[in-house]
């Protein structure tokens, strides 16, 4: 169970990275070709640049269209896509100030808690953008540029948060049996026993 979970984990991180990736590419495009739009119209690109700068104004050179709607899309996507990895090798952001004198067994059954904790927490967010999307799916909403259903950035969240929530409770799971066994069940334990 360990490695399927495992390999949800890392292609759900992968395909979020790459979207990632493409968000950053986009919306380089957009900036450069924003700025460049301005820089075209100016007085001084007119009259340096004479027809160079109205060929690029016809030729569309400028912000791409929707880029925010995909930026918006995309980001949402990446973040479930991100949460089953994060959840596997507990790598969310922790503070362990009061928590860091108690002994190893006491620690593993605070991770334990908090391990149930954000499982249902995660369940829960995944349950409600399932709701949320059924919602959009009903009522037929598009995005405002590009016109596409808004249900389908839910849909690609989805997807992502039913890795999550499937890494979550294998995690749970796995960090109770850890108390009650005593030993270390999840890769790369951080309070290393």
């Amino acid at each position: 169970m360990t490695r399927l979970v495992t390999w949800l984990a890392r292609i759900a991180a992968i395909l979020g990275g790459l979207v990632l990736v493409a968000l950053i590419v986009l919306t380089t495009l957009s900036i450069v070709g924003r700025s460049l739009n301005k820089l075209f119209h100016t007085d001084w690109a007119q009259s340096s640049f004479g027809g160079l700068s109205n060929w690029a104004i016809n030729a569309g050179v400028g912000e791409i269209n929707g880029s925010y709607e995909l930026l918006e899309a995309g980001v949402a996507f990446a973040i479930f896509a991100f949460f089953p990895v994060c959840q596997l090798y507990s790598a969310h952001a922790t503070v362990d100030v009061f928590t860091s004198g108690l002994p190893p067994r006491a620690l593993h059954a605070l991770r334990a808690f908090w391990e149930v904790v954000l499982s249902a927490t995660i369940i829960f967010l995944t349950l409600r953008l399932g709701d949320g999307m059924m919602r959009y799916v009903n009522n037929g909403e598009t995005t405002l540029f590009l016109q596409f259903p808004v249900w389908w950035s839910y849909a690609a969240s989805l997807a992502a948060a039913c890795v999550a929530s499937v890494t979550a409770v294998y995690c749970a799971c796995a960090r109770v049996a850890e108390v009650a066994l005593g030993r270390a069940i999840m890769p790369n334990d951080p309070m290393g026993e």
